[in-house]
């Protein structure tokens, strides 16, 4: 461990507990790490630099570890062979979402973080995953179980987890605090020492850990430590932005919230260097990119929530004039640092993180629209006591296309297309949900059977049928699936799709969303054009001489004097200059 880990790490501790603790913290962490990395030297060998770990090659598949079932079979042992049959050279990485025991929330109510969902399989289940791919874990932190061994603890008095989790007392003005939901914040449980009221941010089974205590930090330490040791290159600190409260405060984004990332990180340059951490925070743009500190001390990702919100925007008013004005403005701290770019998600589609971007009717345009297509909306509670919208619930192909429209199947699956094209074409990692890599629908059955409108985009797959479908041309899985690949493929051999690649966004036409990317070390550039309308569109674009499709190889000459090129109806283009 350096010198300078080695300030950084006492500093926050200083800062989170003060002079008088922080030595005697430092000493207990020092020791967890000192094992750590006598038992791990080879984690700490052949560590690319920052700017090297994640190149265009890299996409990751969101997916839950029970996605596809097949009798006789864990769950996760049946996700590896599916995915090393049909993406494994073009998927580099899985994020398998909450994989542990758990009670609720698909998962993000954990049981227990150090062991695998037997109904899922094993440990060794995960690290066959991770000898194919690079992991991603979930570090569900913000809080636990009731059904967990900690939260036990506390209800029956045990003097160790005593101070684990936030009491309140009746009466405690909570007005300032920032809602993600439309639930009560506090929820009222017997202990051996009568009721109280524990903080619960997210509902009745999900207890908020309380980080002010140090105990509960260096347990959670603990954990991350376990999933580097399990294989994990990347760590999802879920919800973080609610991790510190503080009363008379948002509880939202606070100092304490950020510090406590900034250790995590540290911890992990000292025994991991090759660890990145991802922060989800669903929240505007500006706080979001808060994460990214001053890019070399907080999260190396941020998710790149207004993302989803305006590519729908785009494709369902067919101008992409919104999109092209906030992806001209964005910008990267250092190039240790990038943005997880996705469209879909376990979860809805966020409308926090365009406040700002949309105008409220543009919202309500979206809300509308995912109403009419089969979709629900979930809300939250506001200062004021009043609800807001704050997710769309639909699967993303459907939000896109009317499910009993009528339209013919190749337009939505074309439409589809350029939305995804859209997303692997911006600067950052690119992530894609099994939903979309696989086309599917929504599942309303699931809600009716859960009563949980997030279960509409959560549907698990019997491996025969996928297969089947996949091998069926006329099937949508097979039209979405196949032409995906196709682009994933000729992405990978791009270095100007590098995550750290610059960007150069270019108003050719309002029905046109044109970026120019470049390699990091300047060999080469790639004019990316997507017609988000089903019409042509004549562009008259700068490039000059033969424009080549790396895609499909097709070749379109430009003359020194200025050429038209006429774009299919929703054609993706992504050009190279022979």
């Amino acid at each position: 461990m350096t010198e300078i880990i080695e300030r950084q790490i006492i500093d926050h501790l200083t800062f989170l507990y003060g002079a008088e603790r922080a030595p005697c913290l430092w000493e207990r962490l020092s020791a967890m790490l000192v094992d750590f990395a006598c038992r791990h030297p080879e984690l700490r060998e052949n560590v690319p630099p920052p700017a090297e770990r994640l190149t265009e090659r890299d996409v990751i598949l969101i997916t839950y570890g029970d996605q596809v079932t097949e009798p006789g079979k864990p769950p996760l042992r049946a996700l590896s062979e599916v995915l090393e049959q049909h993406v494994q050279g073009t998927l580099t990485g899985v994020h398998i979402l909450p994989f542990f025991p758990y009670s609720s929330d698909d998962g993000f109510s954990v049981i227990d973080y150090t062991r695998v969902n037997p109904d899922f399989g094993d440990w060794a289940d995960i690290e066959r995953l991770g000898h194919t791919f690079r992991l991603m874990f979930d570090a569900v932190i913000n809080h636990i179980s009731r059904q967990s061994d900690w939260f036990r603890a506390f209800l029956v008095g045990d003097p160790e987890f005593a101070e684990s989790f936030i009491v309140v007392e009746p009466g405690a003005d909570l007005s300032q605090v920032v809602r993600p939901r439309a639930l009560p914040l506090l929820t009222a449980v017997q202990t051996v020492s009568g009721e109280k009221l524990v903080w619960t941010t997210f509902s009745t089974d999900q207890i908020d850990l309380n980080f002010a205590n140090p105990d509960v930090l260096l347990r959670i330490i603990e954990v991350l430590l376990l999933y580097v040791e399990k294989g994990a290159e990347l760590i999802r600190l879920d919800a973080i932005a609610y991790l510190w409260k503080k009363l008379g405060t948002s509880c939202i984004h606070l100092e304490e919230a950020h510090r406590i990332v900034k250790l995590c990180r540290a911890v992990l340059d000292a025994v991991a260097p090759g660890v990145m951490i991802i922060t989800e925070t669903n929240v505007p743009h500006e706080e979001n990119i808060s994460y990214f500190g001053n890019g070399r001390d907080e999260a190396q990702l941020v998710y790149q929530f207004p993302l989803p919100p305006l590519v729908l925007h785009t494709l369902v008013t067919g101008d992409a004039t919104r999109l092209s004005t906030w992806a001209a403005g964005l910008t990267l701290p250092s190039d240790q640092t990038t943005f997880y770019n996705f469209l879909a998600s376990h979860d809805g589609v966020g409308v926090r993180p365009v406040e700002g971007i949309l105008t409220p009717e543009e919202v309500q345009v979206l809300v509308d629209r995912t109403l009419a297509h089969g979709g629900y909306v979930s809300c939250k509670t506001n200062a004021d006591g009043s609800e807001s919208v704050y997710e769309l619930n639909i699967s993303y192909f459907d939000a896109l296309s009317d499910p009993q429209g009528g339209e013919a199947q190749d337009v939505q699956a074309r439409r589809f297309m350029v939305s995804q094209a859209l997303m692997l074409a911006l600067q950052g990692m690119p992530a894609i949900y099994a939903h979309s890599l696989f086309g599917s629908r929504n599942h309303r059955e699931g809600v009716e059977q859960t009563g949980r409108y997030r279960s509409i985009n959560r549907e698990k797959f019997r491996r025969a049928d996928l297969e089947a479908a996949l091998a069926d041309p006329a099937s949508l899985r097979h039209q979405v699936f196949y032409p995906d690949l196709q682009l994933l493929r000729a992405r990978a051999e791009h270095p100007a799709f590098h995550p750290n690649g610059p960007q150069r966004v270019l108003n050719l036409h309002p029905a046109v969303f044109a970026v120019l990317r470049t390699a990091p070390d300047g060999s080469e550039s790639l004019l990316c054009l997507h017609n988000v309308t089903n019409t042509e569109i004549a562009i008259s674009p700068e490039q000059r001489g033969v424009l080549r499709d790396i895609v499909t190889g097709a070749t379109f000459p430009m003359p020194d004097g200025g050429g038209t090129l006429t774009l299919a109806p929703y054609q993706v283009l992504w050009l190279s200059v022979d």
